[in-house]
């Protein structure tokens, strides 16, 4: 269904946080302002935030999550402001997901669901839909006890769009046998991807992957670099299914750019293990540019967010550069992180990406850029033309019926012509 042109739900958000949470390194976002990421995911997902409701607690409680007195408010505003859908900040258990529907009398779902919805409704190739397709059979599975309720409820609003086209009953059977279908067609994806990726590594092209928080820029920055006309928009998870563009760097080489999903905090883990196939274009990059969104005032926790994920996909060695964007919207003398590996751009503007392209030119080191000296008749032109297009050419004079020309060119061309060298 069409969020766009769908009437809006009316949708009320729920925090739960603990007085005293778990130590982490990580900086947490307060409850208000995880509240406040609720509500632009909700609003993403075709939703009208009409209340909030918060509560700090020593221990969550066991069949509510909130507490008693709260679960009664939550019951009232619900009513009052006849309210369709309740949306926990937290993640809910199977029982406590029943318990407070049967309380209060409308739809409850936690940010996860909101999470797979979104994606149900953005996901456009048959990868996208069956990686989302597999995240929400495996999140809804454990919920089925005693629902009696189909997976599919085609036509629905926030939370109710169901894996696919095909409707489900709630047979725990026929699920587990689509998710075995699912995944032999996702095992098949991706070795497909692996082959493309074998071929462009026999010849070989640099791969550069852009990770970072949803809304950093990404696929702007996406399409300012390769003019791909990629759908950016303003929106939490406008990018779901990976793009890959070729783009020529200031040494004349070629390398590839993939565009990725956004990640988010408390990114549901069953999303990161069904979008593996995807998320393959980051682990098998040379360099990773993470796309920093440097107006937002939680650009720390996003960054640290980020951070996290990539540890968990076991990328967090690879070379990395920090790219703050949107430096048009920041404040003036809005504190960046001091890092070598690090620069400011507007992706919009179109600002700094001259130097972003150096930047990429300096860091893959897996095929760094060396002078060299080649020989070669001027009948050779398909090797000379060749060399041109990957290199860039700082001198050239004629002997003869042969050309000598310097060039600056990636090691990996260069052996490929060694044969023609002259000179150390």
């Amino acid at each position: 269904m069409d969020v766009a042109s769908s009437r809006r739900e009316k949708v009320v958000l729920v925090g739960c946080a603990l007085k005293s949470p778990p130590k982490t390194s990580a900086t947490p976002l307060s409850l208000e302002e995880s509240l406040d990421e609720l509500a632009s995911l909700t609003a993403s997902a075709g939703g009208a935030v009409v209340e909030r409701l918060v509560q700090e607690r020593e221990q969550y409680d066991s069949a509510y999550l909130i507490g008693r007195g709260k679960l009664r408010e939550l019951e009232e505003v619900s009513q009052e402001l006849q309210a369709e859908v309740v949306i926990f900040d937290e993640n809910l258990s199977p029982a406590q997901q029943r318990n407070i529907e049967r309380k209060i009398g409308c739809r409850v779902i936690d940010r996860t669901q909101l999470i797979l919805d979104i994606f149900a409704s953005r996901a456009r190739t048959r990868e996208g839909k069956l990686q989302v397709e597999l995240a929400q059979l495996n999140y809804m599975l454990p919920r089925l006890a005693g629902r009696g309720v189909e997976l599919s409820r085609l036509g629905g609003g926030i939370g109710t769009r169901g894996p696919g086209e095909t409707k489900l009953e709630s047979d725990q059977r026929k699920i587990h046998k689509r998710i075995h279908k699912i995944k032999e067609d996702l095992e098949r994806v991706r070795s497909h991807r692996s082959l493309h990726r074998a071929h462009r590594h026999s010849i070989p092209v640099p791969t550069v992957s852009l990770v970072g928080y949803t809304n950093a820029g990404k696929s702007t920055l996406f399409n300012a670099l390769t003019q791909a006309g990629a759908f950016a928009s303003d929106q939490l998870f406008a990018t779901l299914d990976p793009l890959l563009r070729r783009i020529k760097l200031p040494s004349n080489r070629e390398v590839i750019l993939s565009d990725t999903v956004g990640f988010i905090h408390k990114l549901p883990t069953t999303l990161v293990s069904a979008f593996r196939a995807t998320l393959e274009e980051v682990t098998q990059a040379d360099l990773l540019l993470h796309v920093i969104d440097v107006s937002s005032p939680h650009r720390q926790q996003q960054r640290e967010a980020v951070l996290r994920i990539l540890e968990e996909l076991e990328v967090s060695s690879k070379p990395t550069l920090e790219v703050y964007n949107k430096i048009d919207l920041s404040t003036p003398g809005a504190g960046l992180f001091s890092q070598a590996n690090s620069l400011s751009i507007s992706a919009t503007e179109a600002v700094g990406l001259d130097s972003l392209l150096r930047k990429i030119d300096e860091l893959l080191s897996g095929d760094p850029l060396i002078r060299a000296r080649f020989l070669f008749k001027q009948t050779n032109g398909n090797l000379l033309s060749g060399l041109y297009s990957c290199s860039r050419l700082l001198g050239r004079s004629y002997v003869d019926d042969q050309v000598l020309i310097e060039v600056e060119a990636p090691q990996s061309v260069v052996e490929r012509l060694k044969k023609f060298r002259v000179g150390a």
